[in-house]
């Protein structure tokens, strides 16, 4: 008998639009995925879209994704959309977007200071916090747009994340999940709420008032009905619910299986992170809270990479002409073809090593912080820069890893591995040995549009809670064991040299950056 529930999960990540639908066993049924550019960049540092592009490109996703079904769309219970994390959009009262939306990878800042009280700026220089409040309020958005656009500030009637621009677009409504409030707003991570009248961050982002941000659902709760002018651009059925879910990490925790602070969720995404979940609030570096979980009342503990398997993008482009070359001739995917640079070098890349900053300050580092590659000598080719990249990547996320695990107080049992990063075998066997231990990959590494899909299903009523959709919906796949040699050599590397790199590269960084004024 065929599966009549289904549910369809949209992700908007940095570097492409994907539709999908999943059955209520967690298969993927059909899937569609737009390319699209992640920024515009008007002046170094700067990284825009229009938001218009990115709901076009889900549109497109969409009307690709209905010729591959077998069965009719009406079948599908529910939609669920996840996107890329902190890009922000402000909104006229005209209901249309007053300007490009400004990317999370922007790097803007403005130069004032939040106009806090002398008590509350003592106690947060006491509690070793203002550095912290000072960041928050000079890389908000909404400050930058205030300071430099005023008379277009002064039209702004809701700022939205992404997440929230598009639930707009398919229901009319100014709502948003919960779990996808991530980004420079005034929201109570440690609550999970809009922030109280009285708390700071109000006034580190004071151009914001309560009433520019939507209303928060939780994940599982209807965040409004497809509208009939959405449903004749998308092809998705008019009236269908669109159920809350969370940002795509979030969703990738979820998609994941991952619900326990025993079991770690690593993401080879755009940006590479580290996560647990926990039923508590806890912050795995002081004043960097920990985010929302897509289940409600849970928090995802994050140690992240910002420009992760980026750079592997950026690889291609500036190394890869001839693997792009061999990858038209052959109709693949040019990253595909990188896994046979990896075969060429040994664990180690030969003293090879990369410092992965490549997008700036990563947890606690200073923003003086750049990417660094170290112990080049005449054997060194591209194929040994490219195993080192991905070496490198990866001991930052065990560094996360440890710290997570020492705040916890919990050492991890499980390890799963999703994202892009995740279908390379040889990726999957350089991260089981640098962690040394077994690492597990799902049955599929769409994980964030899996985890929007649980939440779909939860909010059709196809599961009664996320416990029962995520045991039925989430599966191991392929599992790779660490080889002791090469543990031996990267937990070598890793101790003696990596976890130095940084401190003693520092007084060149902070050099470099008074001498250049990069980064700013």
């Amino acid at each position: 008998m065929q599966n009549s529930n289904y549910v369809l999960a949209i992700d908007n990540g940095t570097q492409s639009v994907r539709a999908m639908v999943f059955d209520s066993d967690g298969q993927l049924v059909a899937k569609s995925k737009v390319d699209i550019e992640p920024y515009f960049s008007t002046r170094p540092g700067y990284a825009e879209q229009q938001p218009d592009y990115f709901w076009s490109a889900l549109c497109q996703a969409c009307q690709k994704l209905w010729p591959q079904l077998d069965f009719p769309r009406q079948n599908i219970k529910a939609i669920s959309v996840t996107t890329q994390r902190a890009t922000v959009v402000p909104m006229g009262k005209d209901r249309k977007p007053l300007r490009a939306a400004i990317s999370w990878l922007d790097q803007r800042q403005v130069d004032s200071k939040p106009q806090l009280g002398a008590l509350e700026s003592l106690l947060f220089t006491v509690v070793k916090a203002k550095g912290s409040v000072d960041s928050f309020h000079a890389q908000a958005e909404a400050n930058w747009i205030a300071q430099k656009e005023p008379q277009l500030w002064a039209q702004v009637d809701k700022f939205l994340l992404l997440s929230g621009y598009h639930n707009y677009q398919l229901t009319g409504c100014y709502t948003d999940s919960i779990a996808s409030q991530v980004g420079y707003v005034p929201f109570d991570f440690k609550k999970l709420e809009w922030a109280h009248n009285k708390d700071w961050k109000w006034r580190a982002i004071p151009a914001i008032t309560r009433h520019m941000l939507p209303k928060l659902l939780s994940a599982g709760e209807t965040l409004g009905y497809v509208t009939a002018a959405a449903s004749d651009q998308t092809g998705i059925p008019e009236g269908l619910p669109l159920i809350a879910c969370g940002s795509d990490k979030a969703c990738e925790v979820l998609g994941t299986g991952c619900l326990d602070n025993e079991t770690g969720s690593l993401s080879y995404g755009t940006t590479a992170t580290f996560n647990i979940t926990s039923d508590k609030y806890l912050e795995a570096i002081p004043f960097h809270p920990a985010y929302p979980g897509v289940i409600p009342n849970t928090f995802n503990v994050e140690m992240m990479v910002q420009r992760g398997y980026w750079m592997v993008s950026w690889f291609k482009q500036e190394f890869g002409l001839h693997e792009q070359q061999l990858a038209t001739e052959q109709n693949v995917a040019p990253e595909s073809l990188f896994d046979d640079l990896l075969k060429q070098v040994p664990a180690g890349s030969m003293g090879l090593m990369l410092q992965p900053y490549w997008g700036g300050s990563m947890n606690d580092s200073g923003p003086e912080a750049k990417g660094a590659m170290i112990g080049f000598g005449e054997v060194h080719t591209r194929a040994h820069m490219y195993r080192a990249m991905i070496e490198g990547l990866t001991y930052a996320l065990r560094e996360g890893k440890e710290r997570v695990e020492k705040r916890s107080g919990q050492p991890l049992k499980r390890l799963m591995v999703s994202g892009g990063g995740s279908q390379s075998d040889e990726i999957m066997q350089i991260t089981a040995d640098v962690f040394g231990m077994p690492v597990e990959r799902p049955h599929t590494y769409e994980t964030s549009a899996l985890g929007a899909a649980i939440a779909a299903a939860v909010g059709s009523d196809i599961y009664p809670d996320f416990a029962s959709a995520v045991d039925s919906m989430t599966h191991s796949g392929d599992c790779f064991m660490p080889q002791a040699e090469n543990q031996k050599i990267y937990n070598e590397l890793y101790t003696k040299v990596y976890n130095k790199m940084y401190h003693s590269l520092k007084p060149s960084y902070e050099k470099i950056r008074a001498i250049t004024g990069y980064p700013a």
